[in-house]
């Protein structure tokens, strides 16, 4: 009896402990929040994933930034000699704000460039045709851009002349930059670069807009 007793009380310890054993293997993949740890490469290879997508860009992104830089620097450099050369508040606020803006898209389209691999055009189109790093074609081609003789009228000009002759061209250039954005909308690949384009287009427009009301009210 006493053997007897012995044998059914250790199977039973055995059964206990193997039925602990068998709970906390299967505890053993879950979190204490309850959820289950996902496999190591499942995770591995997710972030990766995320992470080309997030880069991706093409070719049409990388010519939207390079000729886009160059556009808003001759934009910029227009909006400079207002500051000076104007004779409406209305056109200095204008230029101002022109010069907030596109100042540091500049900035963030080189470090698009930069990161891709890809040159920064130097100098601004119209004003000097030599742009190394340039994908497709130079300044001159771009739509919207003023050649250098029209910015050496532009500079030599001063009071109500100068503000017709700045507002007549940054429309111009206004309405160039909105097409090459709208390319980079349809042709794009990544997604700042199309956010960015997206964003020049409804700003210009309205500018555009106002910019035309000045000229009539003028």
């Amino acid at each position: 009896m006493t053997l007897s007793r012995s044998l059914s009380r250790r199977a039973a310890l055995a059964a206990v402990a193997a039925a602990a054993a068998f709970v906390l293997a299967a505890c053993g993949g879950t979190d204490h929040a309850g959820g289950t740890h996902p496999a190591p490469a499942a995770t591995a290879s997710a972030s990766a994933s995320a992470s080309a997508s997030a880069g991706q860009h093409n070719q049409a992104d990388v010519t939207f930034a390079q000729q886009m830089i160059p556009h808003h620097r001759q934009a910029v450099a227009m909006a400079e000699m207002a500051a000076t050369r104007a004779s409406s508040g209305e056109v200095k606020s204008l230029a101002d704000k022109i010069k907030q803006a596109q100042d540091p898209e500049i900035n963030t389209m080189s470090g698009w460039l930069t990161a891709w691999g890809k040159d920064v055009p130097q100098g601004m189109g119209g004003m000097d045709h030599e742009m190394p790093g340039m994908d497709h074609g130079d300044a001159s081609s771009m739509p919207g851009m003023m050649g250098s003789d029209q910015m050496g009228d532009l500079d030599g000009a001063s009071g109500k002349v100068f503000d017709t002759m700045f507002l007549t061209m940054m429309i111009e250039h206004h309405q160039g930059a909105i097409d090459m954005a709208e390319t980079e909308k349809d042709q794009g690949a990544y997604a700042p670069a199309k956010a960015l384009a997206g964003d020049i287009v409804t700003a210009q427009t309205a500018e555009i807009t106002e910019m035309r009301k000045m000229l009539h009210a003028g």
